[in-house]
């Protein structure tokens, strides 16, 4: 027993020295898809925004894309839970449990959640010879035209799939559904004339609104947006489309069972990086907005997550759309 007691002293005093160094060597985060992407700038600028408060540690991105973010949040899910392995993912990881038959982990369970990041709204936009100009003459075509109509997404599971669910949902209108593999080839499509109308993110469809490429008929937040090319535009719920909101948020997570002395140590560091004016300007660059609510902080973000799962998952169900 003497021996036993030690044994767990030992292993103790090592863990709490280990809290107390960390880091004491590079950080790794996660980012479950591929270099390039929204996700993937949303992690580059937080690693150097962060890289600072973590005591000058460098923080190295790892790009494990596929299968909806999936195989990446597996990876960290199975990583050593000593903080030097975290997962920055987005809303998807609160739709793949319904989405994903089987997965590799439990959303809920196999993480310490560390806190939210920013948030990104998302635009209703058409192809540019679309004959609707505004919100109500979209609807009248909607009604004109059903089962004529064509929803590109950038994959099941995007955000794009997702806010498009929600808008079939919404508008009570189902819509022919065209996922492709990435933003690039659906927008493409979309400019092209081959597909109708797609919902995605900002930071994939300001430019293209700038530029008069597309149709842009609404954004998906409560309140309008701020940003010059995006004042103007109402949002779904102003224009009769009650309790729509979509953002696609971007939030840290840990393998479970990480030191509390450490998750802390990374929260503590994440809140400097959310204050941090460069950081800030070069979220709101994309569209997205800053998070300085209380689910920067673990416990309020993992309420958060539950509650998104349980919102998406009868639009899903309904859908009947589901990733293999």
């Amino acid at each position: 027993m003497k021996r036993l007691l030690a044994g767990v002293a030992v292993t103790l005093l090592c863990a709490a020295a280990t809290a107390a160094e960390y880091p004491d060597r590079p950080v790794t985060i996660v980012v479950p898809f591929a270099a390039g992407g929204p996700t993937d700038k949303v992690a580059r600028d937080l690693a150097e925004a962060m890289r600072k408060p973590m005591g000058g540690q460098s923080i190295i991105i790892d790009n494990v894309g596929g299968a909806g973010g999936t195989l990446g949040a597996t990876k960290v899910a199975r990583a050593a839970n000593d903080g030097y392995t975290l997962l920055l993912h987005h809303a998807g990881i609160s739709t793949a449990p319904t989405l994903y038959r089987k997965l590799a982990y439990n959303t809920l369970d196999d993480f310490e959640y560390l806190g939210m990041i920013n948030e990104v709204p998302m635009t209703l936009i058409g192809r540019p010879t679309l004959p609707a100009n505004n919100f109500a003459e979209l609807r009248k075509w909607l009604d004109a035209n059903k089962g004529k109509i064509n929803l590109a997404n950038a994959g099941i599971g995007a955000a794009s799939h997702l806010c498009g669910l929600l808008l079939q949902s919404s508008l009570k209108i189902d819509m022919q559904t065209v996922p492709y593999k990435g933003t690039a080839p659906a927008m493409n499509d979309l400019l092209g004339g081959q597909v109708d109308l797609m919902c995605d993110q900002t930071t994939n469809t300001t430019g293209q609104i700038e530029a008069g490429k597309v149709k842009v008929y609404a954004v998906t937040t409560t309140k309008r947006l701020t940003t010059p090319a995006l004042k103007n535009v109402p949002t779904m719920d102003e224009l009769g489309v009650k309790g729509f909101n979509v953002t696609i948020w971007h939030a840290l997570y840990a393998p479970k069972g990480t030191p509390k002395a450490v998750t802390d140590k990374i929260n503590a560091a994440l809140r400097v990086a959310l204050k941090d004016p460069d950081f800030i300007k070069r979220e709101e660059a994309l569209g997205a907005v800053v998070v300085n609510d209380a689910r920067i902080g673990g416990a309020e973000h993992k309420k958060f997550v539950e509650a998104e799962i349980n919102k998406w998952s009868p639009i899903i169900k309904a859908a009947g759309q589901y990733a293999e």
